[in-house]
């Protein structure tokens, strides 16, 4: 379990450190862009470009972070009724079957980012190879299906249910009460 635990923080610490760059980055070039056209009355030439990728990124990055946190979407009331041994095997179920969506996704988007790098294609205005701004699809896809798989090793070892690796399914009667 150790193992697991150790990819699963390895993952983490990345998911943190791309995510908060990226947006970080976004802020600082959309800012720069700004002052640029209204104090020297030229915008930064790269910027939408550039907030497009970060966007790729972030988004596909988040997804892996949204699995890890429980966060996703869930359509809950028939999950809701079973009773927890009824959950346990449904959330196993679920995210077995989620991982494996991920990872096919991770493959198709994999063979099409080679694609367009074997195309050679160049981004517009940097004319950077554009198959690096969508090499993050298929890294947020596959980070994404190892935590879905990460959540049905967890729900198979606890006797707890888990949305995910650490998240485990409870409700909230605080949030229920102010929300």
């Amino acid at each position: 379990m150790r193992v697991l635990t150790a990819i699963d923080n390895g993952i983490a610490r990345l998911e943190a450190f791309v995510l908060a760059a990226g947006v970080l980055l976004m802020a600082l070039n959309s800012v720069s862009n700004v002052i640029g056209r209204f104090v020297f009355g030229h915008s930064i030439y790269f910027t939408e470009e550039l907030n497009q990728f970060l966007i790729v990124l972030v988004t596909f990055v988040g997804l892996g972070y949204a699995a890890r946190k429980g966060r996703h979407i869930r359509m809950s009331a028939i999950y809701d009724q079973f009773s927890d041994r009824g959950r346990k095997i449904m959330m196993i179920i679920i995210a077995g079957a989620t991982a494996a969506v991920m990872f096919t996704l991770a493959w198709y988007s994999y063979k099409y980012v080679s694609r367009v790098a074997m195309l050679g294609k160049v981004t517009p205005s940097l004319q950077a190879p554009l198959y690096l701004t969508y090499i993050w699809v298929p890294v947020g896809f596959f980070i994404t299906g190892i935590q879905y798989l990460l959540t049905v090793v967890q729900n198979f070892r606890s006797p707890d249910v888990y949305l995910s690796f650490e998240q485990v399914d409870s409700y909230d009667e605080d949030s229920a009460a102010t929300g």
